[in-house]
């Protein structure tokens, strides 16, 4: 909880108590903690701002306050008031004070772990427009490809300023979000209030004349920023990373001009991805995916047009470190040192990308199967799967549906299939226990994920943590030209996770 928050639900505790013991009733100042819980309300809804898991909290501090006003004024029917009644009042107010302290401990405003690298996180963000291909998620033909992309890099360590938000568009896409994934519009609205590491806009480190970069691509439904907590695990380390938000993948994307554009629903995923990894019948993949039919003029296979916004990307890039009109990463930018990863169909697309765009040089897939072309063609960069067994993919399918055999079948085969028949070396990490929501920034939503089936059996924290320094051991040594002890054995801090490498 916010601090005000945290100080709102006390000052209520205190008034609660102020009605309930009877020295507290009669005492002289017996009106000042209901005055005082007021002040705390009017003070959190304008510092920290309202959202509805605070709504009994501020009820209950209504309450306090009309109780309390009536015993000191002695309305009507106030002296009559019989010791039972009393008992009622404080039983209401205790089963209140209960659910006011619950609903934001099980939605918190939640915080990001502080940075374990050298460097302090700056972040940017960028609008661009790819002039030379159609946008393939809207029937306008005369429509553009326009991406959304932000950018996490290292910055100086003594740099100060606000915080970056976590969503700085959550009024527009927390409501999609929530209505792709058949829940309240309001539910994740108090998105809005968290705040990251990273500092806008701040100066980049001087230390090292340039540093590697990273693409990390969304899965579908989500955002950007739904892997916070490992994109700035690496910027912290030394790596400038571009979160690609792809209109048509993501819940939703904001233009600068204020237009949107919201993405395909779960169901529409699985008709147009599915099949370009999933077989029509035993021993039968099929050869691609159609786009929706009326959307893409051009025709084509979705993951392929999906897999032209990374390399659109990079010509990006290499005009950013060119000249930054920011003036801030002009020349930071390590071009031949480009690695890439995405989580479900973000590391799918990740996998097409590496197979067809030789720039990338790392590429990392997290619990994400492998299309049929890339099965078929291989890869040949240095390239690491960070995924769970079938188990726990039928774990998850018994807490929160999903994940039929086929899909588990295709998941853990294909990825196996690229891995054993890579030409370079490559690492296959197993973390039993984990879910799919495991990989990204939503358990930390809420300590209650695991319970509601939504996240695996496995400590949040500790998934993150796995991921993360998986993550960073991998493209330290295929990037970084640094040793990466993790990777060469079973790790002691690390024992749940299984580790396959193959170095030729």
């Amino acid at each position: 909880m916010r601090t005000l928050e945290s100080l709102l639900l006390l000052a209520n505790l205190l008034a609660l108590c102020s009605l309930a013991i009877p020295r507290w009733r009669h005492a002289r100042w017996r009106r000042l903690p209901a005055i005082v819980a007021t002040a705390f309300a009017f003070a959190q809804l304008a510092m920290e701002g309202p959202r509805w898991q605070m709504v009994p909290t501020y009820g209950l501090t209504l309450l306090i306050l009309v109780i309390s006003t009536v015993r000191t004024f002695r309305l009507a029917g106030d002296a009559s008031v019989r010791g039972w009644r009393t008992s009622i009042t404080i039983g209401i107010g205790a089963a209140a004070f209960a659910i006011s302290a619950a609903l934001p401990v099980i939605a918190p405003v939640f915080s990001f772990p502080p940075p374990s690298g050298p460097y302090a996180i700056g972040t940017l963000t960028y609008h661009w427009v790819d002039t030379a291909r159609s946008e393939a998620f809207t029937a306008a033909t005369q429509a553009r490809r326009e991406l959304m992309a932000q950018v996490w890099y290292p910055a100086h360590a003594d740099a100060t300023g606000h915080r970056a938000a976590y969503l700085p568009d959550a009024g527009a896409v927390t409501p999609v979000f929530a209505r792709i994934h058949h829940k309240p519009a309001f539910i994740f609205g108090h998105l809005q209030y968290v705040k990251t590491n990273a500092l806008p806009s701040a100066p980049a480190a001087n230390d090292t004349l340039s540093f590697p970069v990273l693409l990390f691509l969304e899965g579908a439904t989500g955002f950007r920023q739904m892997n916070t907590y490992q994109v700035e695990h690496l910027a912290s380390h030394g790596y400038v990373v571009v979160a690609i938000d792809q209109p048509g993948v993501a819940a939703s994307v904001v233009f600068p001009d204020g237009h949107q554009m919201d993405g395909l629903n779960l169901a529409q995923f699985q008709a147009t991805v599915g099949p370009s990894y999933l077989p029509r019948g035993p021993g039968s993949p099929r050869d691609g995916t159609p786009v929706p039919p009326g959307l893409a003029p051009q025709g084509g296979n979705i993951v392929t047009y999906l897999a032209g916004d990374v390399a659109f990307t990079l010509d990006r890039l290499a005009a950013l470190n060119r000249a930054d009109p920011n003036g801030i990463l002009t020349g930071k930018l390590d071009l031949q040192r480009v690695g890439a990863f995405g989580i479900s169909l973000g590391g799918i697309v990740v996998g097409e990308a590496c197979r067809r765009e030789q720039r990338l040089r790392a590429c990392l897939m997290m619990d994400a199967p492998m299309t049929t072309d890339v099965v078929r063609a291989g890869l040949r960069q240095p390239s690491m799967w960070i995924t769970r067994d079938a188990a726990s993919m039928r774990l998850e399918r018994q807490r929160a549906g999903g994940w039929s055999e086929a899909e588990i079948e295709a998941h853990q085969t294909s990825m196996r299939a690229v891995y054993e028949g890579l030409s370079g070396a490559g690492y296959f990490v197993r973390v039993p226990g984990m879910f799919h929501s495991n990989f990204t920034d939503i358990p930390s939503w809420t300590p209650m994920a695991s319970l509601l089936g939504i996240a695996g059996p496995i400590d949040a924290r500790r998934a993150h943590d796995i991921v993360s320094a998986y993550s960073l051991a991998f493209f330290g040594r295929h990037l970084g030209g640094r040793p990466a002890e993790l990777l060469d054995g079973p790790a002691k801090l690390y024992p749940d996770a299984v580790l396959e490498s193959r170095v030729r």
